[in-house]
Formats: structure tokens, C-alpha cells, sequence
């Protein structure tokens, strides 16, 4: 991440400093390399101002998930699906409360809850870094969970289907087949590379303590004994039924998709409550517990956030995004990825408000509008990819976590991934 993040900022300041070098003042255009001062500092200030806000959505959620916590909820959900996160997560006992908080990140994620998701992204790693040898580096767990989360299989993105309702388009949820076959072209790859990267990647190891022996591998450090309970999950034919459920919602949604969205949230927050009153949990302690937590979290990923933010607002103002769009633009365009959606491909890892705003104004453009091949790419394009730099800000400076190893590549093949299928189903569906 020291690499990247030098590299963000050097190539935006000589890009700066050449045009600064050619540019001809003519009392109208601002100077480049003024320019670029003033998106440093506009990009520390969004950076606090994005913090703050997250304060209030992390406090309820993760005082919703303390509530869940308490009565057993993750517990139960872990059981569930123990058989595939077993297998995905074989470093991670099944009953560690980090299986059922990723399960409910994974939830949320597949609604297109956005930020939703986060609080209990963020609990996930929390409780990841509590099985951690060596603090302050990502663990393989915390690697594949991060991939899954930036290239999460997407049902129903919700923010983007408004979006295109407010464009004025005659079908704003025709994107969700691309969306869902984007995402799981995305997640598929950014599992393989996980899997495939942590095979030449150096074991972590755990620097011994004293009188207790020599220091051991992350799974050795695991080998502990675990409660009774732990090793116990449903019989697999409820898991299959479980999954049928699922499966069997997926239709549902596509059907009723915009009727059943504004309901999830105020749903979530009245089940979780109700589950954990019936399960004897004194949910108004509880709940503010959990919502201290997430205060402090909130303010805790603040310098990560600068860092990022900072790094990307100078590597848009600066014009070398540009550069690379006007660069590569003409040879993507022969393969359905036109420059208009090759911007949006480039700046959705980095912005994820960037990429909104950019969306908005590419289905609004009387030359493109929602309805035609450009205008469901770059709705695709947000809604199966997720803003990867951000999610590594947040979710590994929630932890401290500074050593990524081979996190952000595994995230960014999801990402090319994701961006290949989604041309390749949008040509299929749209032209």
C-alpha cells in the first residue's frame, strides 16, 4: 500500500506540474497546479465529512448486530451455511463471530444496502483481527472476506435502479440480470485469485512470547481448543433447504425488486430487535453498547480515509485519469468498453461518490441517455463493482491493518473481472 500510495500521488503531481509548465493564464481557467491544491484540500475535508456521516449508519447497525450477537443470531446463521464457509474459510472456527458477521455483510451486499453493509464488514474484521498472529498485517481470512466484499454478487442494486427511475428511463431495473451476472463473474474471480495468490504468499507467523515456545503458523495458532458447541451445525439437509429459500427469492426480487427495497432496512432494524427480545436480551443495553463501538470505529478510520481520498481527488484533478481514458479509450471501444464507460470502469475502484456523480451525468446526457447500450454499461458498471481503495481504507484502518500483502490485487482482478462480464453480458442483453 506504500507503493500505491506514493505512486497515486507522484504521477498526479508531474502530471500537474507539466500542464502547470505549458498552461497559458488567461484570467478565466485555473492554474493546474492550483487546481490540484484545491482538490487536496476539498478531498481532506470530504474525507472527514464522509467519516461523520458513516458515525450515525455505524452506530445503528453495529448496535443492531450487538443485539443479534447476544441472542444467538450469528450462531444460528453460521450453522447454516457452515458447510461453503467452512470450506471458504477453513482458518476461522465455524462458531467465531466473525462467520456470522460476514454472513450479514454478504446479506447486505447482495440487497445493495451500500452502507449498510459496512458496520458489519467492519465487525467482520474486527473479529478477524482477534485470530490474527501478526497485528497490523491482513490475514488470508481477511484477504478472501475483502475480496468477496469488493466484488459482492449484487441482487438488487437499489441506488442505481433510482437513479435511472430519475433519468427518466422506461426500464430502470433492466439492470439487474446484468448486475447479477456481473457480480458473480466478479466474486467467482476474485475467490480464485485469493485462493490462487495465498499459494505464493509467505505463511504468517506469530513472534513467540516468552515461556511459550516458538512461534507458530495462523492455523497452528488456531489448533486451540474450542467450546462444544463450536464443531456442531445443522443437519446439511437444512442447510439445502435454507439455500432453496434463498435461491427461491431471487425471483421474487427481480419481480418486486423496487416495492420490496424501502422495506429492508426498517425490516432489518424490527427483526433484529423482535429476535433478540424473544430471545431474553435486554436490547436497549445491549444496543447502545454496540452503538459505542461503532462511534468509535467511525472516528478511528478518519486518517485512512484522508490518505485515500486525498491520493484519488489529486489523481482526477491532476487530469492523468484522463490521460489514461484518451490513451487505452480508442483500443477498449472496438471490445464494447467506449471511453464514457471505460471512465466510469477507472474511477469506480477509486470514487465511490465520484462514480455516482459521473453516473448521473452520463444518463442524463441527451446524446446517451439511461435506455441505450452506454447507459445500461455504466449502470452495470456501478452497480457490480465496488469502490475497492475506499473498502480497503475503511475496513483494514478499522483493524490498523498497514501490511495488505496480496489483498488489493486479489480485489482488483475481481474488479477487471467484473468489468469484462459485465461488456460481455451488456452486448449480449443491450445491442
Amino acid at each position: 500500500m506504500n507503493i500505491i500510495f506514493f505512486a497515486i500521488v507522484a504521477i498526479a503531481f508531474a502530471t500537474a506540474g507539466w500542464h502547470q509548465i505549458t498552461f497559458l493564464a488567461d484570467g478565466v481557467t485555473t492554474a493546474p497546479m492550483e487546481a490540484l491544491s484545491t482538490a487536496m484540500v476539498e478531498a481532506a475535508a470530504s474525507a472527514v465529512e464522509l467519516a461523520i456521516s458513516l458515525v450515525g449508519v455505524m452506530t445503528l447497525f453495529l448496535g443492531l448486530v450487538k443485539v443479534a450477537e447476544a441472542g444467538g443470531l450469528l450462531s444460528i446463521l453460521a450453522r447454516f451455511i457452515r458447510p461453503l464457509m467452512v470450506r471458504l474459510f477453513p482458518e476461522v472456527p465455524a462458531e467465531h463471530p466473525a462467520m456470522g458477521a460476514m454472513i450479514l455483510n454478504m446479506s447486505a451486499n447482495v440487497l445493495g444496502l451500500g452502507n449498510a453493509a459496512t458496520p458489519f464488514g467492519i465487525r467482520a474484521m474486527q473479529e478477524l483481527d482477534k485470530l490474527n498472529p501478526q497485528p497490523g498485517t491482513a490475514t488470508d481470512p481477511m484477504i478472501l472476506f475483502l475480496a468477496i466484499n469488493t466484488s459482492s454478487v449484487t441482487l438488487l442494486p437499489t441506488g442505481v435502479i433510482a437513479l435511472r427511475a430519475a433519468a427518466g428511463s422506461a426500464h430502470p431495473a433492466a439492470i439487474l440480470p446484468s448486475t447479477l451476472v456481473a457480480t458473480i463473474c466478479s466474486t467467482t474471480a476474485a475467490i480464485l485469485a485469493s485462493k490462487l495468490l495465498k499459494r505464493f504468499a509467505k505463511p504468517l507467523t506469530a513472534a513467540p512470547a516468552p515461556g511459550n515456545g516458538p512461534a507458530g503458523t495462523l492455523s497452528e495458532i488456531q489448533a486451540e481448543p474450542l467450546p462444544a458447541e463450536a464443531g456442531q451445525a445443522y443437519p446439511f439437509w437444512v442447510s439445502l433447504l435454507a439455500l432453496g429459500l434463498v435461491i427461491g427469492f431471487i425471483p421474487l426480487t427481480i419481480a418486486y425488486g423496487q416495492a420490496i427495497s424501502p422495506w429492508v432496512i426498517p425490516g432489518l432494524m424490527v427483526a433484529f430487535l423482535a429476535f433478540g427480545a424473544l430471545r431474553g436480551v435486554r436490547i436497549y443495553e445491549v444496543f447502545v453498547e454496540g452503538a459505542k463501538e461503532g462511534f468509535q470505529v467511525a472516528i478511528k478510520i478518519i486518517p485512512y480515509l484522508v490518505a485515500i481520498l486525498v491520493a484519488v481527488g489529486m489523481f482526477r484533478a491532476s487530469g492523468a485519469m484522463e490521460i489514461i481514458v484518451g490513451w487505452i479509450g480508442s483500443w477498449t471501444a472496438k471490445v464494447g468498453l467506449p471511453p464514457e464507460a471505460l471512465t466510469m470502469a477507472l474511477l469506480r475502484p477509486l470514487s465511490g461518490s465520484g462514480a455516482f456523480g459521473y453516473l448521473g451525468a452520463i444518463l442524463k446526457d441527451p446524446a446517451i441517455g439511461p435506455d441505450s447500450y452506454i447507459g445500461y454499461l455504466v449502470s452495470t458498471l456501478q452497480g457490480s463493482t465496488e469502490t475497492t481503495f475506499y473498502v480497503l481504507a475503511v475496513y483494514f484502518g478499522a483493524v490498523q491493518v498497514r501490511r495488505l500483502r496480496y489483498g488489493l490485487a486479489a480485489a482488483l482482478l475481481g474488479d477487471l473481472a467484473g468489468v469484462a462480464a459485465a461488456v460481455g453480458i451488456c452486448l449480449y442483453l443491450f445491442t
